[in-house]
Order: structure tokens, then C-alpha cells, then sequence
């Protein structure tokens, strides 16, 4: 049966890996999925999978975009290393609003909003919202074309945005590069600095919760964290590649398929549902 837990396991984690940071929800997306590929584990440890396989995810960000954002690199001048630092400073900023929002309205958004009916719901109004941001954004130019010209009042405005993605199916990714778009950002300047931010917002959620787990006193069987292990590698080096094709894409398209995607899904989730539901 260990076999079929870990191909379970690298299905999620691919799901994981790619939906994680294209601006199409990954919660929409594992709702689904959960329906056909259930783990047989304990609640505990499928409440542990989901963190781990996000924690695989946001281990890509600081891989991909490494020399980037070392501030210690030695290809790097004085001046250099203090942009660096600075980037992160706004990375930083632009964090609190939805880390502040998180651990207060966390559980209750979840207890009161994760169902399938809000996740399709908001799956297709942001997937009308990107059609509409670019439609009004065709040939403009973007005041804002590298995330080293992003501003703190920029970064705290494009984390404000980041918000709206506490609600499940909004998409983080979604919620933050619309944010910095509409604040006068480039496409890739909006995607890099989403990534960005999933840092330490993903990293302190992630964090928040295992530690949660661990006070409850969860404990996991060999297979488990076998299954565990696999996920996270998994979510880890399929993100890598997510990254780099979102990246690459924005250089020569917009979001809109996108939010064409987005509708479809939605639609398609609410169908699945209401007919699984009476039947």
C-alpha cells in the first residue's frame, strides 16, 4: 500500500509545485484533487503534508533566484550588497500586513470560508478581475520595470493585496502580482517580488503550524514521513520549474489566459460539486 501513498504523494506535490506560484490557486486545485487521491494517513498527518509540501515549495524561491537575493555574494560590489539588503527590508514590509492578518483571522477565514462553493467563487472573480486589469493595462507603459525600484510605500501597498489571498482560492501569487500591477509594477517585477514575499510569509505560516502540530503531540509512522519526504522533494523541483516558466512567460504574454484559466476551473467546481451533491 506504501506504494500507492507515495504516488498520492507525487501527484500533490507536483499539483503543489505548480500551483503554488502560477496565479491560479493551489487550494482550488487540492481540493479536487483530494477528492480522487485521499491520503490514507491520519488527519493529523494529511494537516502535516499540506504544510511540508508548501514548505518544499518556498525552499525554490531563495534557489532560484540566489544571487539575487544574497546579500553576501562575492560577485557583488559594497553597493550592491546594500540593495540587496535593502530588497529584503521591502520584501519584508510588504510581508507584515498579511502576517499581521494571518495570525489573527487564520482559522477563522478557514472555518468560515474553506468550502468548495467560496473557492470557485473567488477562483472566477479573479480570473474576470486579471482579464480586466490587463485589458485596461494593454500598451501602457509601467512606471516600475525592476523590484529594486520598488518603493516601501509600493511594497506595503502590493502586501496589502496579499491579504485577499487568506481567502481560499484566491491564489497569493494571484492576489499579489494583480497588486503590484495596479501599483504601477511590471508584470516580472510583480511575479519576482510575489515569490519574494512568499518567503517569509510562507515560511512563518508553515512554522506556525508544524509547531502547532508538535504541541498536540502528533506523531508520524515511518511510511508517513516517508510519504512526507517525498512531497516536499517533489513540490520542491517541480516549483523550480514553475518559477522559471512563469518568469519566462511574463517576458512575452500577459496574465490573461491565466484568468481565462481561472473561470473555467471555477465553473468546473462548482459543477463537479453540485452534481456530486445530488447524486
Amino acid at each position: 500500500m506504501i506504494i500507492f501513498e507515495i504516488l498520492k504523494s507525487v501527484i500533490l506535490g507536483i499539483v503543489e509545485g505548480i500551483t503554488e506560484w502560477l496565479p491560479i490557486s493551489s487550494t482550488g486545485h487540492i481540493i479536487l484533487v483530494d477528492e480522487f487521491l485521499r491520503l490514507n494517513m491520519s488527519d493529523g498527518a494529511k494537516g502535516m503534508f499540506e504544510v511540508v509540501i508548501q514548505l518544499g515549495a518556498v525552499a525554490a524561491v531563495p534557489i532560484y533566484f540566489f544571487d539575487k537575493l544574497n546579500p553576501f555574494s562575492r560577485t557583488k560590489n559594497e553597493a550592491e550588497k546594500k540593495n540587496t539588503w535593502k530588497l529584503w527590508s521591502k520584501v519584508i514590509v510588504g510581508a507584515l500586513p498579511a502576517a499581521i492578518a494571518g495570525v489573527l483571522l487564520d482559522d477563522f477565514l478557514d472555518g468560515c470560508f474553506y468550502n468548495y462553493f467560496v473557492v470557485a467563487l473567488m477562483l472566477i472573480l479573479y480570473g474576470v478581475i486579471f482579464i480586466v486589469v490587463e485589458r485596461i493595462k494593454r500598451n501602457k507603459a509601467y512606471k516600475i520595470e525592476s523590484v529594486d525600484d520598488i518603493s516601501y510605500g509600493d511594497a506595503l501597498k502590493i502586501g496589502g493585496y496579499q491579504v485577499l489571498s487568506l481567502i481560499p482560492g484566491t491564489s497569493r501569487s494571484g492576489s499579489t502580482i494583480l497588486g503590484g500591477m495596479l501599483s504601477g509594477v511590471c508584470r516580472s517585477a510583480s511575479a519576482e517580488f510575489s515569490f519574494f514575499m512568499a518567503i517569509p510569509i510562507m515560511l512563518g505560516a508553515s512554522g506556525l503550524k508544524i509547531l502547532k502540530f508538535i504541541l498536540e503531540g502528533l506523531s508520524l509512522t515511518g511510511d508517513e514521513i516517508i510519504v512526507l519526504l517525498i512531497g516536499i522533494a517533489v513540490s520542491f523541483f517541480v516549483s523550480l520549474f514553475s518559477i522559471k516558466f512563469l518568469m519566462d512567460f511574463v517576458k512575452r504574454h500577459d496574465f490573461a489566459p491565466f484568468g481565462v484559466y481561472r473561470i473555467i476551473l471555477g465553473i468546473a467546481v462548482i459543477l463537479y460539486f453540485l452534481i456530486r451533491n445530488c447524486l
